[in-house]
């Protein structure tokens, strides 16, 4: 089994995201890319990678450069920080990196938006490709050039758009991925199949005994088309002026949650939430039905996302939202649906209307869209 995808950047092809069961093909493919021995790498992962797979990936591409190092920092969304990539660029001046070696992401979204971001700002620039090994990178983060680090626990507030040279995922490493993980990347895969395809959100629907099983061949498919999906936006909004934004549907008030649950949530989990307080607002502006809004939310729960929280305010969540990098003019930009499949951006939400979407998710009021 084998899949692969050209990534284009403003009209001509810029890199391959290629889905793969092992990594056979990645010593063939580097040296495709114009890679040589005597250039060096540097494979930045977090301190479970390190554990579980790093010592398999260095021995796989040993022999295409003259060097192979690593940086490794503890695993965690509270390690995405400028501390960390400071870090990262002492090692790779003690280790004499110049603009002609590759840095390597190897891990999930924080490995691979802090070695973006390092590898877009050290020495003006220096290639890296993605090696995604979670499923929310796999279908998300590792697509699109996005790259970033937090700033006091405010999402991404300091990044840049760069783009990686190849993205290589050898989806066998999601068998020994944690649950809620794995649970995390369906978040982020029902967004897709919500915001822009029906057929595809029903096939999510129909697939979901073999997703969850882990079932091979369907989370190949699965995978190849979320990417497909994010493939066709990135290129029309490579710089996220228009359609991109539609990415973020579940994001705002996501973003929010996260950030007031100091990360004790994954990414994933919280756009589920975000996702259900977006349903219950555009069931409340007519435009999804309610037995929409009640059967989104019940397939929510049946991939194991949660669609409440516990212990916050609305309030909070509002004020939280209102510091949101994607904010236009002090107005949040919020994502809703016209239908399942048929996202749009909506600028013109009012506090009491996205309080009104914020009440939704607190204290169990998930079936208050149907109530209503």
């Amino acid at each position: 089994m084998s899949k692969s995808i050209t990534v284009s950047y403003e009209g001509s092809p810029c890199y391959d995201i290629l889905l793969e069961q092992d990594f056979q093909k990645l010593n063939h493919k580097l040296k495709e890319l114009g890679y040589q021995k005597e250039q060096k790498v540097c494979i930045v992962t977090d301190s479970n990678l390190e554990t579980l797979h790093l010592e398999y990936l260095s021995q796989k591409i040993n022999s295409c450069f003259h060097k192979v190092i690593s940086f490794s920092f503890p695993a965690g969304e509270e390690n995405k920080t400028l501390e960390t990539v400071q870090k990262l660029y002492q090692h790779l001046i003690k280790e004499h990196f110049d603009r002609h070696d590759l840095l390597i992401a190897f891990g999930g979204g924080v490995v691979g938006d802090l070695t973006g971001f390092t590898a877009a700002t050290y020495l003006r620039g220096i290639d890296f490709i993605q090696i995604p090994t979670s499923l929310l990178s796999q279908v998300d983060s590792s697509i699109g050039g996005k790259t970033g680090v937090d700033l006091l626990q405010y999402k991404n507030m300091i990044g840049a758009f760069y783009q990686p040279k190849l993205v290589y995922m050898n989806l066998s490493l999601l068998q020994t991925l944690p649950k809620e993980q794995f649970v995390s990347g369906m978040g982020e895969i029902l967004k897709h199949g919500l915001i822009k395809s029906e057929l595809y959100f029903a096939w999510l629907k129909e697939h979901k005994d073999e997703i969850m099983k882990l079932q091979p061949d369907i989370l190949e498919e699965m995978i190849y088309q979320s990417c497909l999906i994010k493939r066709d936006v990135v290129e029309r909004d490579p710089k996220e002026k228009g359609e991109r934004a539609l990415l973020n549907f579940g994001h705002t008030i996501g973003h929010a949650v996260e950030k007031l649950t100091d990360f004790q949530l994954y990414h994933g989990q919280c756009v589920g939430i975000g996702i259900a307080a977006s349903c219950f607002l555009s069931c409340k502006l007519a435009h999804i039905t309610k037995e929409d809004c009640e059967m989104i939310l019940e397939t929510l729960k049946q991939f194991h996302l949660p669609t409440t929280v516990e212990q916050l305010s609305a309030e909070d969540i509002l004020a939280a939202t209102k510091s949101d990098k994607k904010m236009k003019a002090g107005k949040i930009k919020f994502i809703l649906l016209q239908r399942i499949g048929d996202a749009y951006i909506n600028p013109d939400l009012s506090d009491e209307q996205i309080l009104d979407g914020i009440s939704s998710i607190l204290n169990h009021a998930e079936n208050k869209a149907a109530e209503e």
